[in-house]
């Protein structure tokens, strides 16, 4: 059940003296367990405002708010609300969310490693490589990996297809099962693939399934075994994976909705476990460790980091991140959005990786848009406001002395 914030509705605070930068500290150590050491402390014109609408967000009923910023030298954390709604828990910086679509940028580093390696080109065809592509989706043409990657394809998004009423969306919640890349395309393939399409920006978690199916074929391996050993072990992101959540994990973050009436909890990933499009369960912590090794060129060569920047078409969307002006130092700053319905994930990097970070928003119970669009124009909004956020973040940051 999972699709971009900004497309389908699952989606998609300054202290004047050093007193008050004390009183900040005090407050903040408050978000931390006692085994865990408070990060280091940045001026508070710098994170003022991210405090401020992680505030806002808790005063609109959000459930919980987790940020992480870092900057050459330091880096600053902070936890709002709660785990879940029964218990009332409080969050902590080191808890766990699903992020999905910022999964899709772990897929296109080991698609990106299948070209460093030689197996595929970035403008080859795939039609006759991943199984099924050619006989359940029927391309009105030949696809490229770039195409894939960079959303240009204009193939069908299953996700679209997934649920026409709610008591379809609750049978699913309540006997969760796993959406593989076969029934994605299943499910996709009852729509026409436009030949109009191909060429033209149009989010689709479809594609990215797809490249869990080519890195597989390529591989001769799974597509999690694959991400684990090219992304998470390497990174040792001890909080990293697509393995099906425990819904006993204490610092496990919960989701919900409201459904006809009564509140739902969402947390179940069984839906989701091993997506290439949004497989993933992260740390704002891990998460952040994985865009800064990405852009300082840990995790591909040169050349293809080169390529995951370029845009292919007129949308704010290279090959795997979408972009946004750097206000600090010009050029163009990287972000991932990841989005369902029960959480709200948003990151950005400097073009280097030494500025970076991320926040996670679990909004209030809302319904689908299967009920009512206001829920889904709420996630819209605050995933607007927590983009704008974080970049202002990062450009105090970057104009700030360390």
């Amino acid at each position: 059940m999972s699709t971009e914030a900004a497309r389908s509705g699952r989606q998609r605070a300054r202290a004047l003296t050093a007193c008050m930068l004390a009183l900040v500290l005090v407050a903040s150590a408050c978000a931390y367990t006692n085994s865990e050491p408070a990060p280091t402390s940045t001026p508070p014109a710098a994170t003022d405002s991210i405090e401020r609408q992680a505030r806002l967000f808790m005063d609109r009923g959000a459930v919980a708010a987790v940020v992480q910023v870092r900057w050459p030298g330091g880096e600053w954390s902070k936890a709002y609300g709660a785990r879940d709604l029964d218990t009332r828990t409080p969050a902590q910086p080191t808890d766990r969310v699903e992020v999905a679509s910022i999964t899709k940028t772990m897929t296109a580093v080991t698609v990106l490693k299948l070209v460093d390696d030689g197996l595929i080109g970035l403008d080859a065809p795939v039609n006759d490589i991943i199984p099924g592509f050619k006989t359940v989706l029927h391309p009105p043409g030949p696809i490229t990996v770039r195409q894939l990657l960079g959303h240009v394809s204009g193939i069908p998004d299953y996700t679209d297809l997934q649920f026409k009423n709610p008591d379809q969306l609750r049978q699913a919640i309540s006997k969760p099962e796993q959406v593989t890349p076969e029934k994605a395309f299943e499910l996709a393939g009852t729509k026409k693939w436009e030949a109009s399409s191909v060429g033209t920006f149009s989010y689709s978690n479809t594609g990215y399934e797809a490249l869990g199916l080519l890195v597989e074929t390529l591989r001769h391996k799974p597509y999690a075994q694959v991400l684990r050993e090219e992304v998470i072990d390497l990174l040792a992101l001890k909080d990293t994976s697509t393995a099906r959540v425990d819904l006993h994990d204490p610092r496990l973050l919960h989701g919900y909705i409201t459904l006809q009436g009564q509140r739902l909890d969402i947390t179940d990933n069984a839906d989701s476990v091993d997506s290439a499009a949004a497989g993933a369960t992260s740390t704002v912590a891990d998460v952040n460790t994985f865009f800064s090794a990405l852009f300082q060129g840990k995790l591909t060569s040169a050349a293809s980091l080169a390529e995951l920047k370029k845009r292919p078409s007129l949308a704010p969307y290279a090959l795997g991140v979408w972009t946004w002006p750097d206000g600090c130092k010009g050029g163009t700053r990287y972000e991932g959005r990841g989005g369902f319905w029960g959480y709200l994930t948003f990151t950005a990097a400097s073009d280097d990786g030494r500025y970076v970070a991320t926040m996670t928003v679990v909004p209030p119970p809302l319904p689908t848009e299967l009920e009512d669009s206001a829920g889904s124009a709420q996630r819209d909004l605050w995933s607007g406001q927590m983009e704008s956020v974080v970049n202002e973040t990062l450009d105090r940051l970057c104009q700030s002395p360390h």
